[in-house]
């Protein structure tokens, strides 16, 4: 996606940035780009990561949140020791597209107690209108179509 590692950084200090001060405990990624963004995030941050994947790719005990796709639909998993009741978490993926899979991630973060603190994309498709699934959550993208 973001090839030159000088944009990757740049991106990285964009999202992190934001949070110096928010004491974040941890950064939730969805596979697999967000991994890219949100490890990044992580470190500056010194927070902990949360992987959140597709099924039978974790390999500890796991919640899952199934959703509806534009064109079928798709299942998550968590870690169920990945996040602790009241910890503040920042979830971090690199598009925003429909809103379904930041939904069902937000809720498997609330299902382990966390707390989210923001939601954050390098890139929303404003007109598929996936703030409306997100209700309720501060929701940041930088670039925005």
């Amino acid at each position: 996606m973001l090839a030159d590692p000088r944009l990757l950084r740049t991106a990285v200090d964009l999202l992190a940035g934001r949070h110096a001060g928010d004491h974040i405990a941890k950064v939730a990624v969805i596979e697999s780009r967000g991994f890219t963004f949100g490890a990044g995030v992580a470190l500056q941050l010194n927070a902990g990561l949360a992987l959140v994947r597709k099924p039978g790719k974790l390999p500890h005990r796991t919640i899952q949140a199934s959703y509806d796709l534009e064109y079928g639909s798709a299942t998550l998993q968590l870690h169920t020791d990945a996040i602790q009741p009241g910890e503040r978490v920042l979830l971090v993926d690199d598009l925003l597209a429909t809103g379904g899979t930041a939904a069902a991630t937000a809720g498997l973060i609330e299902k382990l107690g966390g707390r989210i603190v923001e939601i954050e994309f390098l890139i929303e498709l404003a007109f598929l209108h996936g703030r409306d699934k997100l209700q309720g959550y501060p929701v940041f993208a930088p670039i925005v179509f």
